[in-house]
């Protein structure tokens, strides 16, 4: 999965730093991201944006997170002009899935996740006073009333519900994204992540469970969330009632009739072919 970037190492300890002109530089606007088209699509470093905008940018610089020895840095949107530079350019965060090698993916799909926090807790959800970066924590601070926001993380689960050798396969409805996927869903307010996979599959296909056992777990960047795994049992008639405002599709498919050309990215990719090679 997208997160297991071995012998690679992640370190999300907080610190104000000055970028380095070997750092890496994290830039997203309008949906887009920043990249080095030179040979393949790569996140630029510091020094690439020096030469254009000189010490102006790095007072315009997040630190937020290092893989190995290599510094990733956020640059705010307005701080940069890309202006005869040949070398960089914008490309729709949907690219993010496909960067490689897979740590690159990863620290992208980080990165864009923090832009998004900043940007969308700038100003106080209590008094509407303009947010300040905290100091001493990832956090964005009212000098106001002291209400603190941190980073979005929002439980959710992915259910693999089999019927013998069959699994339960869907499709999201109104989403560009076509392939088959498994019953997911957000954890609500005072409920345990075993209710929330009871609820969202009766929601969502009309159909009951037993026999829920957790599987694994992952940070998925891409919605600000912490994905949970489950298998779980069909307990009872196998006819699907789809809600068709949360789905285009549900079908029960046999382990050799699921398509196997899934990436090693995503916990439901990684479940599908799971249960398709028999190992669960």
């Amino acid at each position: 999965m997208i997160q297991e970037i071995a012998p690679h190492r992640f370190r999300n300890e907080f610190y104000i730093k000055t970028p380095s002109p070997d750092s890496y530089i994290l830039y997203f606007q309008d949906g887009s991201i920043l990249l080095n088209h030179t040979d393949s699509l790569k996140i630029p470093k510091f020094s690439e944006l020096m030469a254009a905008d000189g010490d102006s940018v790095s007072g315009h610089c997040d630190y937020l997170f290092s893989i190995d020895d290599k510094e990733y840095f956020l640059i705010d949107e307005t701080a940069i002009s890309l202006s005869g530079n040949e070398t960089l350019a914008l490309y729709p965060t949907s690219v993010i899935r496909d960067l490689e090698p897979l740590w690159i993916s990863f620290a992208a799909a980080n990165g864009a996740e923090l832009h998004r926090f900043y940007r969308n807790n700038r100003f106080c959800g209590r008094c509407g006073t303009a947010n300040m970066k905290s100091k001493k924590e990832r956090s964005m601070v009212c000098p106001c009333c002291g209400n603190t926001v941190y980073p979005k993380i929002a439980p959710a689960v992915i259910v693999a519900v089999t019927d013998g050798d069959k699994l339960l396969l869907t499709k999201y409805a109104g989403r560009e994204y076509t392939r088959y996927a498994l019953v997911a869903g957000y954890t609500e307010f005072g409920e345990t992540l075993e209710e929330t996979v009871r609820r969202e599959v009766m929601e969502e296909v009309g159909l009951k469970v037993t026999n829920i056992r957790y599987y694994k777990n992952q940070p998925w960047a891409f919605s600000d969330s912490m994905l949970v795994g489950f298998f779980a049992e069909l307990d009872g008639s196998p006819q699907i009632h789809l809600d068709e405002t949360e789905l285009s599709t549900a079908v029960w498919m046999k382990r050799e009739d699921i398509p196997g050309d899934y990436t090693n990215v995503s916990l439901t990719h990684e479940m599908i072919l799971l249960f398709k090679n028999g190992l669960a």
